[in-house]
Order: C-alpha cells, then sequence, then structure tokens
C-alpha cells in the first residue's frame, strides 16, 4: 500500500490548560481534497498548522509520505507545501511578480518564466504581473495567493479559511476555480473552512471536529444523508435548512 500523503498519528497540542487538539490520528491519500470543518475553537486550524509546523505539537507525528515533518528542515518543509490563508498578506512593496516569484528567488531559482506561467494558472492576464497588490480586487489578490503557494510547485495544498474574506459571488467563482485546479494538477489539499455549504460543494471528504477531536469523517453524499452524528448534522442542517427557505420564497410562500 502507499504512503498516505499526510497522516498524522496521535497528535496533541495545548495552549496553556485549553487543549487545541487531542489525541487526532488521521490519514490523507495523495490526490484527495479533505476539508476541515467545525464551529470555531474546534481545533481544524491548530491541526492543518501542525503540517507546515507553524505550530509544534506536544505529542504524536505529522508525516509527509512517511517522512516525519520535525526531521525536515523548515525551508525545505515550506517548499514542498502550498499555504494559503484568509488574509493573503501581499508584500504591499512588491509588485505581483514580485509577490508570486519570491520563493523561486529565495531557493535561487529563475522565477521570470514561471511568473507568466502561473498567471495563466490562476486565470489573469500576464500583464497583471505589473501591478501592485494595492490595485488589485479582493478575489485577485487571493488568487495572486494561490499562485504564490503554488510557485515552488508544491504537492501538498493548505487552506485556511482561504476565500472567507470574500463577497459571495467571488467566493464561490474562486472556489470552484481551485477545486478545477487541484484536478488538475493532482494536488492533495486540506482546507480548513467553517461553512458546510463550502465543504460539501469542494471536498471529496469531510472532517468534522469538535472540541479538539474528529467526531466524523465522510464523503459528502454520506452526511447529506444523514450520518456523521448529532454535530456533524447541526452543521450540515444550516445551509439544508437556508436551501428550503429559498425554495419557500420562490415559491412565494
Amino acid at each position: 500500500m502507499p504512503q498516505p500523503a499526510i497522516r498524522f498519528t496521535g497528535v496533541r497540542k495545548a495552549f496553556g490548560s485549553s487543549v487545541a487538539v487531542a489525541d487526532v490520528s488521521l490519514d490523507v491519500a495523495a490526490g484527495q481534497f479533505v476539508a476541515l470543518v467545525g464551529a470555531s475553537g474546534s481545533g481544524k486550524s491548530t491541526l492543518l498548522r501542525t503540517v507546515n509546523r507553524l505550530v509544534e505539537p506536544d505529542a504524536g507525528r505529522v508525516l509527509l509520505a512517511g517522512e516525519d515533518v520535525a526531521d525536515v528542515s523548515l525551508p525545505q518543509l515550506r517548499r514542498r507545501i502550498g499555504y494559503v490563508f484568509q488574509h493573503i498578506g501581499l508584500f504591499p512593496h512588491m509588485d505581483v511578480a514580485g509577490n508570486i516569484g519570491l520563493a523561486l528567488r529565495l531557493a535561487g531559482r529563475d522565477a521570470d518564466g514561471r511568473v507568466g506561467e502561473l498567471l495563466d494558472l490562476i486565470g489573469l492576464p500576464r500583464d497583471f504581473a505589473s501591478r501592485m497588490p494595492a490595485g488589485l480586487s479582493g478575489g485577485q489578490a487571493q488568487r495572486v495567493g494561490v499562485a504564490r503557494a503554488l510557485a515552488a510547485g508544491p504537492s501538498i495544498m493548505l487552506m485556511d479559511e482561504p476565500f472567507g474574506a470574500l463577497d459571495p459571488v467571488t467566493r464561490d467563482g474562486l472556489g470552484r476555480a481551485y477545486r478545477a485546479l487541484h484536478d488538475r494538477l493532482g494536488m492533495t489539499t486540506m482546507m480548513v473552512t467553517h461553512d458546510m455549504a463550502e465543504a460539501l460543494l469542494m471536498a471529496d471528504r469531510i472532517v468534522v471536529m469538535d472540541r479538539g477531536a474528529i467526531v466524523a469523517d465522510l464523503p459528502p453524499a454520506a452526511l447529506l444523508a444523514g450520518e456523521g452524528g448529532e454535530v456533524a448534522q447541526a452543521l450540515v442542517a444550516v445551509p439544508r435548512d437556508q436551501a428550503e427557505r429559498l425554495r419557500a420564497l420562490e415559491a412565494g410562500g
């Protein structure tokens, strides 16, 4: 059997007396799109950040293709992992090309040709390379953030509420575009979101967390069929109820 792309084994993390992640074990196969879902404080972002060592666990191990991330230097590890977060944090004094190519230049690699390819990949015209971040819309800036995360050619992408600050139309369009990109590149993606509808529409598999533990781990169809337990179904109930209310409005009810 091939090694999972990501393996969590007995991962635990506490901040003082507060346990954020409680003895979590989880395998993510290569090529999967996994959404981590749960209420605020459920531990989903903390668990995600143990992969690229933004958070160091108190116990347990995180392995990439069988290799413990603790045994890999941080620069080398983070070249293997793309990371996209809600407030993407483009460097305001650098143009788009400078932001996208930064990781490549730090690694001593040529960035010039790669920037154009990445702009093509994320669906922005190549002349955006000379634009400054202040001249970008929220959706455009987030696309540049995705391009920057892809620049070094990682096989794993971590996304922490990546579209949460965007308006609904931009959010939906960018979510669809990223899912198509994930499939095209054969990426392994873990995405944290508090939005169950987003998880159901984007992911192959949904991991529901509550108080630091995994309480459900199912494909979207199973969750929609009522499986996963009380916490998972409370999250599923929100988009289901919204959809029913919209149908009632459409019908004039």
